[in-house]
């Protein structure tokens, strides 16, 4: 009977890391920042159909970096488990904490069980009366929760760096969007422009649904690059 090559646990943890590191790193960055009204994702993709940041409930949004398959999975899964924890207690129920919980155990079940670990990563946020909760769940299932603002996917670093220089408490809408799109194009040998950007997020000052996702025209207007 052929024998398996022996690996460490410790190895095995560290080949899948690297391997789902090297798939979520081609991804095109995700940019969440709180303004003034809510919270707001900012990233380059310039598909009008296959969105990386989605409504799951009425004060709650998810943004994703990596493999599409799979956070299109964990984005439908979401919304299930939200609807139905609102169906059978109160919609107050449904919060950002517990749904990112229920990623991060998802994620690390399948990270260590799984033959082939997820390629994403994944930000979970919800817009309260005062405040904005945003959490980080990697493609392990370790989670965090953020303030302020985070970035994921891509040149992460190089644009979190970037970014944290020129980010401020309580930006206006169009000032976050404007600041996202500079760092994004920092990182970038060439500009990334308005039609190539997509932005969506959450507005505590709209009625019972928070989410909002801007035009390609609006995105213009706001960075000026329509002047």
């Amino acid at each position: 009977m052929a024998m398996l090559p022996y690996v460490s646990p410790e190895q095995l943890m560290k080949d899948r890391a690297e391997y789902a590191q090297k798939g979520i790193s081609r991804g095109k960055s995700v940019i969440g920042l709180a303004y003034a009204d809510g919270v707001v994702f900012v990233t380059e993709n310039p598909s009008t159909t296959l969105h990386k940041v989605s409504e799951i409930y009425d004060r709650i949004a998810f943004a994703a970096v990596g493999r599409f398959n799979e956070f299109e999975q964990l984005r439908v899964a979401g919304i299930r488990i939200a609807d139905v924890k609102g169906y059978q207690y109160a919609r107050e129920d449904v919060t950002a904490r517990s749904l990112a919980n229920a990623y991060a155990t998802f994620l690390g079940s399948g990270f260590t069980e799984s033959s082939k670990p997820f390629e994403v990563e994944l930000l979970v946020a919800e817009v309260l009366a005062d405040a904005v909760e945003l959490y980080h769940v990697r493609y392990d299932g370790f989670i965090t929760d953020e303030s302020g603002f985070v970035v994921i996917g891509g040149k992460a670093d190089a644009i979190s760096e970037a970014f944290a220089r020129d980010f401020e408490q309580g930006l206006s809408l169009d000032e976050a969007v404007t600041r996202a799109q500079r760092a994004l194009t920092g990182a970038d040998a060439g500009q990334v422009e308005p039609a190539r950007l997509e932005v969506a997020g959450l507005d505590r000052t709209r009625a019972r649904r928070k989410f909002f996702r801007l035009s390609g025209e609006r995105i213009a207007e706001l960075t000026g690059a329509s002047s």
